[in-house]
């Protein structure tokens, strides 16, 4: 999914800084505009700090996506802020983000090389941070091969088998917990993020990290997530050099993003030669159709490097950044999905209704069986429009002056897409702010996720799209129908829903949501799967 986090920056660096961007100052503080120039700019919004713009505005916010929305309302739907040096476009309505993303998509599809790329993102070689070319559309080709809805489906045993799985231990720790009211606790982000790291790394590279059968330790399956959080987080952070790039040379926060660089690295290099050595044996299943995502990409690729990048570069990069994608926002994801039903029991009534309709209670829900319940496919919709997990569209950069809305863009330009404005737009949306999957089902009935109902966009639009739709919402669907058939959830009693929401590289939940499990059907049930 298409992500974006503005950071705070380091109010210690920032001290140590002040001299320097004080000298500097006469640099950035303002840029004279090109005499003669009668084309109209967008309004520049107000309160910019000298060097770094609105990036401390924007950094000390928990919800950035919020910030901006309100200057959208100050502003227009089009406007411009400073990210250090840096000017971005901020773009808060449909009908530009349509035109954004068709007549202008071409424009505004490079990326901007940030520190944390250069140093965590493998350079660029990482499709999702590379800028738009030759190399991005060569290796954007083989990922949307590989998460076609035919590979896909043929890739449905691994998330079936892990569900299976995860329901399967989650009922054996109720069966030794539980107690007199026959419920026990369990933190759902934990939960939801063990069961997707295992779909996601299986996958992608044939690896299980969590349970009984991981192909790891428990300490080295967290050291390995932490390492991925990590990532994360560095890759949201606006980092000085990235406000002011005359001071890069200071290597500001670098020594830790190259530590983090090395420690996935090493994993990942431990990964692909195991898959390396697989191939050369010839064994089963390295040539099959459902092969893993380092597999085929070792079958895809030979020894020619690609615009400079080698084979083994191009692989990690490439897995690794399928695996970010793919991760922390179906975790995020189902974390929401769990905090709006224990919010609305009358809807999650009619989501076990329809699931008791459809399925009935003897059988595990295939993905075939997804069609047929189209209440909760609403409810992840309405889901997804209120909590995008990316609700910032990663930047893009205008690699050439255009027109939009009406104003004139300049090259180097960033964009901004605030997703989250888009899809509460009171103008659109009855009741922008209340969660009603049944929208989906009458007003909004033709609205998609696909990238072409442009007032509904959590996986982007235009040739930036996020490749993994299908993958990520056949993992998220089957996940919540078989765990809302095989177990009964309820709140703590006396503990509200905390909404509230963190400042990272996902949307993700601020606090653990501990709730009350239990089963649903006969113990014959579980033991079976």
């Amino acid at each position: 999914m298409d992500l974006f986090l503005v950071s705070t920056l380091n109010t210690t660096a920032l001290a140590l800084l002040s001299l320097t961007l004080l000298l500097a100052f006469s640099l950035f503080l303002c840029r004279p505009s090109k005499a003669g120039s009668n084309l109209r700019e967008p309004p520049m919004a107000s309160r910019a700090w000298p060097i770094l713009g609105h990036l401390m505005l924007l950094g000390g916010s928990p919800t950035p996506h919020k910030t901006l929305a309100a200057m959208a309302d100050k502003y227009g739907p089009l406007f411009t802020i400073k990210l250090g040096s840096k000017r971005a476009l901020v773009l808060s309505n449909w009908k530009m983000a349509k035109e954004c993303y068709t007549t202008n998509d071409v424009v505004v599809s490079s990326r901007s090389k940030l520190v944390a790329i250069e140093h965590v993102a493998y350079n660029q070689a990482s499709f999702g941070f590379a800028p738009y070319g030759p190399y991005w559309r060569e290796i954007r080709k083989i990922v949307t091969v590989f998460l076609s809805n035919r590979k896909t489906e043929l890739l449905s045993r691994v998330r079936v088998s892990e569900i299976r799985s995860s329901v399967k231990e989650l009922f054996h720790v109720w069966s030794e917990k539980k107690g007199s009211d026959e419920c026990v606790v369990v933190e759902m982000k934990q939960w939801f993020t063990e069961l997707v790291f295992n779909i996601v790394f299986q996958t992608m590279a044939g690896k299980r990290l969590f349970g009984k059968t991981a192909v790891v330790s428990e300490k080295e399956a967290e050291k390995c997530v932490k390492a991925l959080r990590n990532f994360m987080h560095m890759l949201g952070v606006c980092t000085v050099a990235d406000a002011v790039p005359v001071l890069r040379w200071m290597n500001l926060g670098v020594k830790a993003m190259k530590e983090t660089a090395k420690e996935l690295d090493l994993i990942l290099d431990e990964w692909l030669v195991e898959h390396s050595k697989k191939r050369a044996l010839g064994e089963k299943g390295v040539e099959s159709d459902d092969q893993d995502f380092m597999d085929m990409m070792l079958s895809q690729l030979d020894s020619a490097p690609i615009d400079g990048f080698d084979a083994a570069t191009i692989n990690k990069a490439t897995t690794l950044a399928l695996i970010l994608g793919a991760t922390d926002t179906s975790t995020v994801t189902l974390t929401w999905v769990m905090c709006f039903l224990l919010k609305n029991p009358l809807i999650l009534e009619k989501v076990k209704e329809e699931i008791n309709t459809q399925i009935g209670e003897e059988r595990f829900i295939s993905e075939s069986d997804v069609n047929k319940l189209v209440y909760l496919q609403a409810v992840v919709k309405e889901t997804l429009r209120l909590y995008p997990p990316g609700p910032l569209s990663a930047p893009r950069e205008f690699t050439e002056d255009c027109m939009l809305g009406g104003y004139h863009i300049k090259k180097g330009t960033r964009l901004i897409t605030n997703l989250w404005k888009i899809q509460t737009d009171p103008n659109i949306w009855l009741d922008p702010l209340m969660f009603k999957p049944e929208r989906f089902l009458t007003t909004q009935r033709d609205v998609d996720v696909k990238g072409q109902s442009f007032e509904l966009l959590p996986f982007g639009s235009g040739r930036r799209i996020c490749p993994g739709i299908s993958f990520g919402l056949n993992m998220i669907h089957l996940t919540l129908a078989n765990f809302l058939h095989s177990f009964e959830i309820l709140n703590k009693p006396n503990e509200p829903i905390d909404m509230s929401e963190a400042l990272g590289m996902t949307n993700e939940k601020a606090t653990p949501l501990e709730i009350l499990v239990k089963p649903r059907l006969s113990s014959k049930y579980y033991e079976s799967l």
